[in-house]
């Protein structure tokens, strides 16, 4: 199986911690130039340090707040030279649907799928060239089936489970694929976010809640961000060459539809 990535260039994003610095951390590993890509010089310094670079491979970092598209633009503008980008944006708030203001579905349709799009535009030309291109967008389970709780996210996301389908409809004749990857619960500050939430709603201990949440996974447990990462890795590679437009959960089983 053909897991080599050196002389391969990989941007990620929101990779100074959880699953977007697993997935940087797992293509370094398989010989990846990784450049990390978000808003804390300081945290994606710290992130640089804990890629593997025993394969001479040369890891950088790119800064831009994902909040401004303009920003996210002028940035990729000058660095677009990329086989490999990793879309990865925390999730919006949780909540109702219903009682959403319509600025948190702007919001949160511009910090991912316009964000996305804007990345997608600038890095594709390259890929085209170079006839290898994977682009892979970690969002969430909620495209099969939706999370209570969670309206404004469940949407987004959705929007852009569609939209990376299409791309890769029109993309896939170029070596370029496009797949989307589902965390579950997945051991990380927003779960950890989450639990604390839920607890205060249920009046219930952080204890309780994250065990009643572990019992409802086949596997009994909350993933760690590497299991995350080491999926991202593999669709990255030339073995995944194949793979084109699907959604892969990696929840343990959790969730309920084929």
């Amino acid at each position: 199986m053909n897991l080599d990535l050196t002389s391969k260039n990989a941007l990620v994003c929101g990779s100074t911690q959880g699953i977007g610095l697993a997935a940087a951390q797992e293509l370094a590993i398989l010989g990846a130039n990784v450049t990390l890509f978000a808003r804390n010089s300081e945290k994606l310094n710290k992130a640089l340090a804990t890629l593997d670079a025993s394969k001479n491979q040369k890891h950088s970092t790119l800064v831009a707040d994902f909040s401004d598209n303009n920003q996210v633009k002028e940035v990729v503008s000058t660095h677009d030279e990329f086989h490999i980008l990793v879309n990865n944006t925390g999730g919006p708030p949780g909540g109702k649907a219903v009682d959403a203001d319509i600025t948190e579905f702007t919001t949160a349709f511009a910090n991912h799928l316009l964000n996305n799009q804007l990345l997608a535009q600038a890095l594709t030309p390259f890929m085209v060239s170079e006839g290898y291109g994977r682009i892979i967008n970690i969002i969430s389970t909620s495209v099969k089936m939706p999370l209570n709780g969670l309206g404004v996210s469940n949407t987004i996301r959705g929007a852009v489970a569609s939209w990376s389908k299409t791309l890769a409809n029109e993309l896939g004749c170029f070596g370029i694929t496009i797949n989307n990857v589902l965390p579950g619960a997945t051991n990380t500050a927003r779960l950890s976010s989450i639990i604390e939430s839920k607890a205060q709603k249920l009046q219930k201990s952080i204890k309780e809640v994250s065990e009643a949440m572990q019992a409802e996974v086949p596997a009994k447990r909350f993933a760690q961000p590497n299991e995350v990462g080491a999926v991202v890795a593999f669709l990255a590679s030339p073995a995944a060459g194949y793979i084109n437009g699907i959604n892969v959960p990696v929840d343990g089983g959790r969730t309920g539809c084929l």
